[in-house]
């Protein structure tokens, strides 16, 4: 799918967009009606288009959508915009709403779309390209006969084409392809991306970037002493893998390392989960999706920071060697962990990872991962849980979830919490031990392998991550990609 910006309606769309916005007091009005449209309207069917609209029963309410005949074949559809003066987060999910059901019409493949809202500034020409062509999305089948994406182009129609709107929509289309690569990845079948393929996938997506690829395979993560890596893969014939991504651009002042949990398919392990928990947990590896897809939307923006990814991979399953519970594992720093649930799986190969980030010397650790069900049961399912270690940190990482317009909030570290993970065998636990606290106290058992003196932040995104209902917006049913667009704001910001 391709992104455009245009002065003028393309004559080729099949599909325009349009708005419908309420003034003066909750009058509706028509948005982006350009050029010659309505004369051509009222030519073909006798009525202008505001008839049409009205007559159609089209409302402003905010995500209404209603089609209409267009020209020539071509299809009009009209979205409700809500109050005139619009907000991105708006016009994002407006658009996505819209484009979602322009990809449920039958019989649609290849579709060029024109959207046509009467925006100039920025901001909002960004959240229209990105609503637009999140709201396109879907999954390709895996079939025999595969079809074409419903949606090749779309093209933005705007009064104003100057370098900043052009810069506004290239920003759209590296996040937009960013975001679907990390939904198409969440959304294959576990026998098909276990953590060899999924290495191999990630340094095929970024092969023409200016980012360099290290993989660590089973031996090399033995030899490095990766203890929490190799006993969650230990149970599995696919063995584990450490991906190390690193973008590197003259000019860059501040370090950014990403880890990310991925976790190729969660059974349990040993402590294996109901069957009716399990179906899903092929999204597991969702924060490892997340960090890879970051990186290559910063490096394809050429954003002036320093960003080193590390995407911990493996297969959490049970068999006569998967590790156990009471198992004391040594860590990749040296520290020893008493594990006290095997499907707590996700905090031991982050652990690795991050005790390796700190060794890069960054100005910034960010974690993410699907890590707990306790974040779930505290936050529902479209909220992230934010953890850090410092004030200014969770300030830079709210500032960049606000402007992707990603939802998170802040959860507590206590001293508490943290001294519940006291062992009297080893120099921590992995877990409290009970049910209570249970995301307080996997971001505590985190920040003990964070370096003295670098900041640091962990997302949760468990809840948010998969969406197991209907879709809404510009968010699809399955995987949602969140997390990028925050982390590429992220990445921004630390470059100003």
């Amino acid at each position: 799918m391709t992104l455009s910006l245009s002065k003028t309606m393309p004559k080729n769309a099949d599909v325009l967009v349009l708005g419908l916005a309420t003034i003066n007091d909750g009058d509706p009005a028509l948005v982006g009606l350009v050029g010659d449209l309505d004369k051509a309207i009222q030519k073909t069917y006798g009525r202008p288009l505001a008839d049409l609209v009205s007559t159609m029963g089209a409302r402003a309410s905010q995500g209404e959508v209603s089609f209409l005949p267009g020209v020539d074949g071509s299809r009009l559809a009209v979205v409700g915009l809500g109050d005139a003066d619009v907000t991105p987060s708006g016009v994002r999910e407006a658009l996505g709403t819209a484009l979602r059901k322009v990809v449920a019409l039958p019989d649609v493949k290849g579709l060029h779309v024109a959207v046509s809202l009467e925006l100039s500034d920025p901001e909002l020409i960004q959240a229209a390209a990105e609503g637009a062509a999140l709201g396109a999305y879907r999954f390709q089948k895996l079939t025999a006969t595969p079809e074409p994406a419903p949606v090749a182009q779309i093209t933005i129609v705007a009064p104003l084409t100057d370098a900043a709107q052009k810069d506004a929509v290239a920003t759209a289309e590296a996040t937009v392809a960013a975001v679907n690569l990390t939904r198409d990845w969440v959304n294959t079948p576990p026998n098909l991306l276990y953590p060899e393929v999924f290495a191999d996938q990630a340094k095929a997506a970024v092969k023409d970037a200016k980012i360099s690829v290290e993989i660590l395979d089973e031996k090399a993560l033995e030899r490095g002493g990766y203890g929490g890596i190799l006993a969650v893969g230990g149970g599995s014939a696919h063995a584990p893998r450490l991906v190390r991504l690193s973008y590197a651009p003259r000019g860059a002042t501040q370090h950014l390392a990403l880890v990310g949990k991925g976790i190729t398919f969660d059974s349990g392990g040993l402590d294996i989960k109901p069957a009716g928990q399990m179906a899903g947990m092929k999204f597991d590896m969702s924060g490892a999706a997340t960090v890879i897809s970051a990186i290559r939307a910063i490096a394809a923006l050429g954003l002036k920071v320093k960003v080193t990814v590390y995407a911990a991979m493996a297969e959490n399953l049970p068999s006569g060697t998967a590790y156990r519970s009471g198992d004391v594992l040594t860590m990749f720093d040296g520290q020893t962990v008493e594990n006290y649930n095997t499907d707590a799986e996700g905090r031991l190969v982050m652990a690795d990872a991050i005790a390796r980030a700190g060794q890069d010397k960054p100005d910034l650790i960010v974690d993410v991962a699907t890590l707990t069900g306790a974040c779930m049961v505290a936050l529902g399912l479209r909220i992230g849980g934010l953890i850090t270690n410092g004030e200014d940190t969770s300030e830079l990482l709210l500032d960049a979830a606000e402007t992707a317009n990603e939802d998170f909030w802040e959860l507590p570290l206590t001293d508490h919490i943290r001294g519940e993970l006291k062992s009297s065998v080893a120099d921590m636990k992995s877990g409290a031990g009970h049910r209570f606290g249970g995301a307080l106290a996997a971001g505590a058992f985190l920040e003990r392998f964070v370096p003295d003196g670098v900041a640091w932040a962990h997302l949760d995104i468990a809840g948010p991550a998969d969406n197991p209902n209907e879709a809404y917006g510009y968010t699809p049913k399955g995987g949602t990609g969140v997390g990028v667009r925050t982390l590429v704001s992220l990445a921004s910001l630390l470059q100003d």
